[in-house]
C-alpha cells in the first residue's frame, strides 16, 4: 500500500507543478525482481487513488527484465533472481543493474 500511496502523491506533486486536473493513463516500470507483485499493486492503487487526480485512471504496468555485470568474465548477462550465478563464467558476485527499478515513465492527462 505504501508503494501505492507514494506512487499518487508523485502524481498529485506533478498536477500542482503543471496544472493537469485528471489523469487517465499512467505508466510504470517494475522490475521483475523487485518484489512488487503487480496485482497487489493495481489493487492498492485503486484505493490510494480515490479523490485524487488519479482516481479511475488506467494503470499500464511494464516489466522490466533482470540484468547484471559480472566483474569477473565483464559480461553484461540476464538473471532470473538476486544473487544469480554468471550464466557465462559461473562467477557468484554478479552486480544487478536492473530489475529491481520502480519508475513512473508515463502520464496521460487532461
Amino acid at each position: 500500500m505504501s508503494i501505492a500511496e507514494s506512487l499518487v502523491d508523485l502524481i498529485e506533486d506533478e498536477a500542482r507543478k503543471e496544472g493537469f486536473g485528471r489523469v487517465k493513463r499512467i505508466g510504470v516500470k517494475i522490475g521483475a525482481l523487485g518484489h512488487v507483485e503487480p496485482a497487489a499493486l493495481e489493487f492498492c492503487f485503486d484505493a490510494a487513488s480515490r479523490g485524487t487526480v488519479a482516481e479511475g485512471a488506467c494503470l499500464e504496468m511494464h516489466m522490466a527484465p533482470g540484468a547484471g555485470w559480472c566483474p569477473r568474465c565483464r559480461s553484461s548477462v540476464a538473471i532470473a533472481q538476486r544473487y544469480d550465478l554468471c550464466p557465462v563464467c559461473g562467477q557468484s558476485h554478479v552486480e544487478m543493474t536492473t530489475g529491481d527499478e520502480l519508475r513512473l515513465t508515463e502520464l496521460e492527462v487532461e
